[in-house]
């Protein structure tokens, strides 16, 4: 079987094609799918987060996956081979992978291989900011500091499918401008921390009220000053490097505020499933309809997975980028 493995040596990510990793078997409560598709996650690739073997081995890598199933293992419940099947994984990039059925999500008819293998981490990262902790309601406003990212973009899809009004920032005016088709209600043309006066300007003086920061402590602060009373303020990544950010505890006391990280690093498999269930009833009849739909802005070979994530670093994308699965 091919698949690709990664480690981190002296600060550096190296990625190596095998093609002599074994064929994985489904354990009780697994299901084994022939990968058509997987998404890239910028993450994944960051020395640090811990994502390499012991010792600094090569461990595989991908994080999400999307193909048929071929195998089913005992106590598996509502699948079949042929289904079907998207989930979160370890190891997507590769000919086979293992998905808990816990984690795993039947794909509607309506999506493709290539949207497929875009949803499944994304989209329950922000199922959680935006409905479990966010608590996001039809006509609040939501801000996504980095609009532009596979979070951001995914965010403004939901936030509008949900019935909110959406402000985003970005560096890139085309990018905001694509933004605009999707539906972005205002979009700040920035990569400085100097957005809260125009949100309070464009809410008429309220604020945001759930703010989502993707770029990390440089905009932490300003995200702060950006939300209104009772505000809830989503830490999701941190691109730019810096961990350390002000706190105003004077506006977190007067304005009522909730802080909340959203990372799936320190949880145990139970805990990465809850979300399921409330993602498949809330979310999924969304994808199957159309009202809600991955972006997708660049496909590479599966062979080509050294460029795919040449091209996430280099931040030109919009949306996601997906490594098509292996020919078979």
């Amino acid at each position: 079987m091919r698949g690709y493995t990664l480690q981190h040596r002296d600060g550096h990510v190296e990625l190596l094609l095998r093609d002599d990793l074994p064929r994985p078997s489904p354990g009780s409560g697994q299901l084994l799918v022939r990968v058509r598709a997987a998404g890239l996650n910028r993450g994944e690739f960051l020395a640090g987060h811990g994502l390499h073997g012991a010792g600094g081995a090569p461990k595989p890598v991908g994080a999400e996956a999307a193909g048929e199933v071929v195998e089913v293992g005992d106590g598996v419940q509502g699948w079949r081979v042929g289904d079907r099947a998207m989930g979160r994984c370890a190891g997507g990039f590769a000919d086979f992978a293992l998905i808990s059925e816990a984690e795993a999500l039947h794909v509607p008819e309506a999506l493709d291989w290539t949207e497929a293998g875009a949803i499944p981490l994304t989209f329950l990262v922000v199922y959680d900011m935006l409905v479990i902790q966010g608590r996001l309601t039809a006509g609040e406003t939501l801000l996504v500091a980095g609009g532009s990212s596979g979070v951001g973009v995914a965010a403004l899809s939901a936030a509008k499918a949900m019935g909110a009004r959406v402000i985003a920032t970005s560096g890139s005016a085309a990018k905001l401008e694509r933004l605009k088709t999707l539906g972005l209600d205002l979009g700040l043309e920035t990569r400085s921390p100097d957005f809260a006066a125009a949100v309070r300007e464009a809410t008429d003086g309220r604020g945001a009220d759930l703010a989502i920061d993707t770029v990390g402590g440089t905009v932490f602060a300003e995200c702060v000053r950006a939300l209104g009373f009772q505000g809830r303020l989503a830490m999701v990544g941190y691109v730019d490097g810096v961990l350390k950010a002000e706190l105003d505890l004077e506006a977190l006391h007067a304005r009522r505020l909730h802080l909340f990280g959203v990372s799936n690093k320190l949880r145990s498999p139970q805990q990465r499933a809850e979300p399921v269930p409330g993602f498949q009833a809330d979310w999924l009849p969304l994808f199957a309809d159309g009202r809600l739909r991955p972006v997708v802005d660049r496909v590479f070979r599966f062979e080509d997975l050294a460029q795919a994530k040449a091209s996430m670093e280099q931040a030109e994308h919009l949306g996601k980028i997906v490594l098509a699965g292996s020919a078979d």
